[in-house]
């Protein structure tokens, strides 16, 4: 009597790859570990044979060799909260996967929102289980950017980390020109009451389109009134609460400028129960170009972040970073969006 079960395939090895190729192992073991002092050739023919025999590649074998642990950490500092609620932490995390994939790189997503999680977290990663870090949403006084500087940790911010742009590079859209290009929109449609709702002031976000909107203001002639300034935190509760305060405090405002999509999906509840029309009464422009902004009734003007070029320059830079080249930092454009909120 025979044994029908089929024998198990022997799974492919360097060895298979590198008789493939036609080359050395040693030359594929080069390619496996970034392709250095390769020729184009080789690494196209290595390319081929790995996707020929099938061959996966034993991440725990080879960082003995590299000392890499092979993944990057996604890390958001802000409560978990905050992650279901913000469509641009998902957008975010969505472009930066799909970027490292394309390297065969894992993402890991960390959130630290509180101080027992930041100690946590803050020891896995300086333990080397990570190779670099994607720092997302780093507000003034974060002790985790300090804390990932010190154990020389390659750390990429998403925005300006701020009182850290000499010594952690980032990559962020041109806030203040952002909000300077909505309220000069807000400006050629006759508005002359422009309100503003901020995000966070401990935010690069919240600094910088504070700032290119009282710029935009001043060089239109108009005078500053804090009464059309309200903080908010990035939350559609914050942004209904900040708006309620605007009605209270300058009842004739005929525009506002949201520095978020999420905070404007809220001012516009507010308007409307207060009897306010968008845009007739009032016009509502917002930040980000979220998966929001065509949804809200009206569909919102807003200013568009671009989240896939920045999610892309994240992963290139920190790739740079951990292969020893020095830091750079990257600002990209954004872009206005014109709908019918405004």
């Amino acid at each position: 009597m025979t044994d029908a079960t089929p024998a198990r395939r022997r799974p492919p090895t360097i060895h298979d790859v590198a008789r493939e190729a036609g080359i050395s192992r040693g030359t594929v073991s080069r390619v496996l570990q970034g392709g250095h002092n390769v020729s184009p050739e080789a690494l196209k023919a290595v390319n081929a044979a790995i996707k020929k025999t099938g061959y996966v590649v034993n991440r725990h074998a080879r960082s003995l060799v590299t000392q890499r642990s092979d993944s990057v950490a996604f890390l958001l500092t802000e409560p978990q909260a905050r992650f279901f609620e913000d469509p641009n932490f998902n957008q975010l995390l969505r472009g930066c996967t799909t970027a490292l994939a394309k390297h065969d790189i894992p993402l890991l997503l960390m959130i630290a929102g509180t101080e027992e999680e930041r100690r946590r977290i803050g020891r896995y990663i300086t333990s080397g289980h990570v190779d670099g870090v994607l720092l997302v949403s780093s507000h003034s006084g974060n002790p985790m950017v300090e804390l990932l500087d010190e154990a020389r940790m390659p750390v990429v911010a998403c925005g300006k980390p701020l009182g850290h742009t000499s010594t952690t590079p980032y990559v962020a859209a041109d806030d203040r020109e952002g909000a300077r290009a909505m309220v000069r929109y807000l400006l050629g449609t006759g508005r002359r009451r422009i309100a503003t709702i901020t995000g966070p002031l401990d935010t690069p976000g919240g600094v910088d389109r504070l700032t290119g909107y009282r710029e935009t203001l001043a060089e239109a002639g108009l005078a500053q009134d804090p009464a059309l300034v309200a903080e908010g935190d990035y939350s559609r509760a914050g942004g209904e609460a900040a708006m309620a305060a605007l009605l209270a405090s300058a009842p004739d405002l005929d525009a506002v400028f949201v520095a978020s999509d999420l905070m404007a999906d809220g001012a516009l509840g507010v308007l409307e129960q207060a009897g306010r029309r968008v845009p007739e009464d009032v016009a509502v422009g917002g930040f980000d170009d979220s998966t929001i902004a065509a949804t809200t009734r009206p569909a919102l003007t807003t200013v568009r972040q671009p989240w896939d070029r920045i999610s892309a320059e994240m992963v290139r830079v920190l790739q740079s970073l951990i292969a020893g080249e020095p830091p750079a930092s990257v600002i990209l454009p954004t872009e206005l969006i014109v709908r019918a909120s405004a």
